[in-house]
């Protein structure tokens, strides 16, 4: 029988979202600070955050600025808190690494946390989570927040800024969402975790439908329920199915490529969305899963449509030693891995084949 108790961090205190989000979250902003540190990271972004840097400025605030050097690591942590230090809140904006530091960062120091997503890649902008990585980009852990961010501002004319790609990512990511969570929390009989699984399918639902014509079209009703399913609703579920609505193979397999320098270059989504195809492999597979063969058969042609990678060529592996893709497989492994979350066990050499083989049809007859 599951615990009966358990704690939830389900959503932002308050979102504000659509066309000028921004402009109407200034007066927010002021009530919960007068001197936050605006948290930025990628050159793309630079003209974005002095914008953003001035709008504050005009509204009475007196912001500070810091960028990340890495990733979301303890040696950015440990600088930004230093440059912190005369600040009254935390302003994140950018994606997932930036939107994770900011949250680390102001959870550490009990600060109000704003989060503005640059970017539909993920739903770091809502979650009381943050992955941590080292200065080189190898994922290293998760830590729990106490609280979702106080304020989430996802203004539509600042993400259709970000590249295509990153939109494609933030679908892959989302609909790893359901892959995940109708495996490891379907026998659930919490009736939370139900309701989020059920969530997660719902999402997937919409994203098989949408996601093509969202990246035909960026001004188009497509892309604003994409865009925002990415982002804000796979946060949602996340929130409301909490520890016990798990992640699987596909973030193990992302976790483990993020060991290989050559791999850094992809994005958190594409490594997750080939980890999908991993996961249904090995359920195919291994797990005798027939509507597993089914779902690879109708994601395989639509991750190819969105330009994202499914095999290991797409992600800049071509020239991976075995090695080195031991070493994905020994990490995706490890004691305490999300892959342990798979209703059978699963060896590095098991997970090495479905590795090279992601990409393969699957069968009609399976």
């Amino acid at each position: 029988m599951e615990q009966s108790f358990s704690s939830h961090a389900i959503a932002p205190a308050a979102v504000l979202r659509g066309e000028g989000a921004w402009s109407e979250a200034l007066p927010r902003i002021r009530a919960l600070c007068s001197r936050p540190l605006l948290l930025g990271r990628s050159t793309s972004t630079s003209r974005l955050r002095h914008h953003l840097k001035a709008d504050l400025s005009a509204a009475g605030l007196a912001p500070a600025s810091a960028e990340l050097r890495f990733d979301c690591c303890e040696r950015d942590l440990t600088h930004l808190r230093l440059e912190a230090q005369p600040c009254d809140a935390v302003i994140a904006a950018g994606g997932g690494k930036v939107l994770d530091a900011g949250k680390l960062l102001a959870h550490r120091l009990s600060l109000p946390c704003i989060t503005v997503p640059l970017s539909a890649a993920t739903c770091a902008g809502w979650t009381a989570l943050s992955n941590l990585y080292s200065p080189e980009g190898a994922f290293e852990g998760d830590v729990s927040l106490n609280r979702c961010p106080d304020l989430l501002v996802f203004d539509h004319t600042l993400v259709r800024q970000a590249p295509p790609r990153t939109l494609a990512s933030g679908v892959a990511d989302a609909l790893a969402k359901w892959y995940e969570a109708s495996v490891s929390s379907a026998d659930s009989s919490d009736g939370l975790v139900q309701q989020a699984v059920q969530m997660a399918r719902v999402l997937r639902d919409q994203l098989l439908i949408d996601s093509p014509a969202a990246m035909e079209d960026i001004n188009s009703p497509a892309w604003v329920r994409t865009a925002e399913a990415c982002a804000l609703t796979a946060g949602v579920m996340g929130g409301l199915g909490g520890a016990r609505c798990r992640t699987v193979a596909a973030h193990a397999v992302h976790n483990g490529l993020t060991q290989l320098p050559a791999c850094h270059d992809a994005l958190h989504g594409e490594k997750v969305g080939f980890g999908i195809l991993v996961q249904l492999r090995l359920e195919e597979r291994m797990g005798g899963n027939r509507l597993a063969a089914q779902a690879h058969r109708q994601l395989l042609p639509l991750l190819r449509q969105l330009g994202l990678p499914v095999c290991l060529d797409d992600l800049g592996l071509a020239q991976a030693s075995l090695s080195d893709l031991q070493q994905v497989c020994s990490f995706a492994c490890r004691d305490g891995s999300d892959l342990h979350h798979l209703p059978f066990s699963v060896t590095p050499g098991a997970l090495l084949e479905a590795l090279v083989g992601a990409a393969e049809p699957s069968p009609l007859h399976s």
